[in-house]
């Protein structure tokens, strides 16, 4: 075959049908070339399959048939696994759509407990009563037979359907500590009504029942531009700032409890925090039923979360004077007089502690929008509630390292605020301020957390990315999962499209393989066969829409056809 004409390195342009001969390419030329493995990826990424399936051996119980199966790795971030993160944004943008413009209670009233289930509570409780005997009377002997007697009983009640906390035979080792309950003089007074057991709004008119989208943010720190960076980086706050992100979900807390007491009923609500252009974090809520803007407004004045905390302003050790652990002792002590440090009891004790360490407090800006379910406007805030669920915190506020140079100074001076900033109790860093963690231990390495929130990807955003509160559909992920599944099998079996290949129904059980297995084929061979199962299943999917036609299941409420 003759190479005259292959003079430019750049291989043919899209959409050739020339065959190439790569040992006939130099190495430039071959370099340009489509890599089988970028080709596998970006195939999966267009029919939506896991670009990183993990290896699972399938046991039939029934046949006994064990296969090695791709299963999808669940990641939530797309420059992880696009196709995962894109399906679990889907999940939230059904879940937020159930719940947000319900007509009826999602979660019925409790059952009246059964005869059964008081009979074994009027057991435990004469156990209970006899345990406080026998720890007066010193008999250990006795102790121990009623301990064992009390978890047989609670696995019975567990069993009957009974949830909720069974009180411990063992009184806590030390009280709680209770602070006072006394709202700050600053803060504003909110009515407070007795909260109804319903989670439905109003309805105007004998006919619409509004919803509302609610915007919460936070304090300004100091002056930024277009992009989000500080005009003056040593007149912006960056202290404050971090504090306010670490402890923005406590805040929220805090919001939702006042809102409750304060309109009279129990509000539900789906929210996401996400990052300004600043890199502070803001929160968007679907809320269900219509409340007032000035009362909305009011309520984020008038919240505040207090951080009780030892006052961690003035970093006491650094570089390679840290404190040390002390086997005597069980804990660290000062590199220098070897005098232990406070211990997390020791330090927030309440007579230790005349002030709190700091205060959260929400910004002026609160933005309050009603909207009417089954609209236009309803499906594009579900959308912007989602938008950003897939992206990392950095990359979601313009932070990422393709920002500009004034951009990334902001980014870099906020995240190293947050790397000294403690983010919990357990947390390593309190060692460089002179106070032992809770459950410090030789592994504690002062200075270090691996908590998401000193990450410079999350920019203190530690926790759930999704806030969802408890009676929003009444519906679990996995219930929205389980619904997903069962309308495409509605609709194959309604359309009498019968799958092109066998189907095992168990059951299953799943064992993990390990590196080296024999059974176990190549990552690239599991992407190949999870990219012609998705085709095959696409194939009857369609197969089966055409011949149900405008007879679809009756459930739909689930699903949605390009999620399917």
């Amino acid at each position: 075959m003759s190479t005259d004409h292959i003079t430019d390195p750049a291989p043919p342009p899209a959409g050739t049908t020339g065959w190439i001969e790569q040992d006939q390419l130099t190495r430039a030329q071959k370099a340009l070339l489509a890599l089988t493995g970028d080709v596998a990826r970006q195939l999966a990424e267009e029919h939506g399959v896991c670009v990183r399936p993990l290896a699972l051996r399938r046991i039939d119980l029934t046949s006994g048939k064990v296969d090695v199966v791709p299963v999808p790795c669940g990641a939530r971030r797309e420059d992880l696994c696009k196709p995962c993160a894109e399906k679990n944004r889907r999940l939230r943008m059904v879940q937020c759509r159930e719940g947000w413009h319900l007509e009826h209670e999602p979660i019925a009233r409790p059952a009246d407990p059964s005869s059964a289930q008081k009979e074994l509570m009027a057991t435990r409780a004469d156990l209970h009563a006899a345990y406080q005997l026998a720890r007066l009377a010193g008999d250990e002997d006795e102790c121990d037979q009623i301990r064992d007697a009390v978890e047989v009983v609670d696995g019975q009640l567990r069993g009957l359907g009974v949830r909720g906390r069974l009180e411990p035979l063992d009184p806590p080792d030390r009280p709680a500590r209770k602070r006072s309950t006394r709202r700050r003089q600053d803060a504003p007074n909110l009515p407070r009504r007795p909260v109804e057991k319903r989670t439905l709004g109003r309805v105007f008119g004998e006919k619409y029942r509004p919803s509302t989208f609610l915007t919460l943010t936070l304090d300004s720190y100091g002056r930024v531009d277009g992009d989000g960076a500080a005009l003056d980086p040593d007149r912006y706050d960056y202290r404050r700032a971090a504090r306010d992100a670490i402890h923005f979900p406590a805040v929220l807390d805090r919001f939702w409890q006042n809102t409750r007491r304060c309109v009279g009923w129990e509000v539900q609500y789906f929210g996401t925090i996400e990052p300004q252009r600043r890199g502070a974090p803001h929160f968007h809520a679907a809320i269900r039923g219509s409340i007032p803007r000035a009362e909305l407004r009011a309520i984020a004045a008038a919240t505040y979360h207090q951080v009780w905390w030892p006052a961690h302003d003035e970093i006491r050790y650094s570089g390679d004077r840290v404190p040390r652990w002390d086997d005597r002792s069980k804990g660290f002590v000062d590199p220098d007089t070897r005098t232990p440090l406070p211990t997390w009891q020791e330090a927030t004790d309440p007579a230790n502690l005349p002030a709190p360490a700091h205060t959260v407090r929400f910004g002026a800006q609160v933005h309050v929008k009603g909207i009417l379910g089954g609209t236009e406007e309803a499906g594009r805030h579900i959308g912007y509630l989602t938008k950003y669920l897939t992206k990392d915190v950095a990359h979601a506020a313009g932070l990422a390292d393709d920002a500009s140079d004034r951009q990334r100074r902001h980014r870099d001076r906020l995240v190293a605020e947050l790397r000294i900033t403690p983010c919990s109790p357990r947390c390593g860093v309190w060692l460089l301020y002179g106070v032992q963690p809770q459950g410090a231990r030789l592994a504690t390495v002062p200075g270090v957390c691996k908590g998401k929130a000193h990450m410079p990807e999350h920019l203190g955003i530690a926790g759930r990315r999704v806030l969802v509160s408890r009676k929003w559909s009444g519906k679990t992920l996995d219930d929205h999962r389980a619904e997903r599944a069962a309308f495409v099998r509605q609709l194959l079996d309604k359309a009498g499209v019968r799958p092109g290949y066998a189907v095992d129904d168990g059951p299953f059980e799943w064992e993990k393989t390990k590196p080296g297995d024999p059974d176990v084929p190549t990552r690239p061979a599991l992407l190949l066969a999870a990219i012609s199962e998705r085709q095959r299943w696409k194939a009857d999917y369609d197969a089966a829409q055409l011949a149900a036609g405008d007879d679809p299941p009756e459930n739909r409420s689930a699903t949605t056809e390009e999620a399917a």
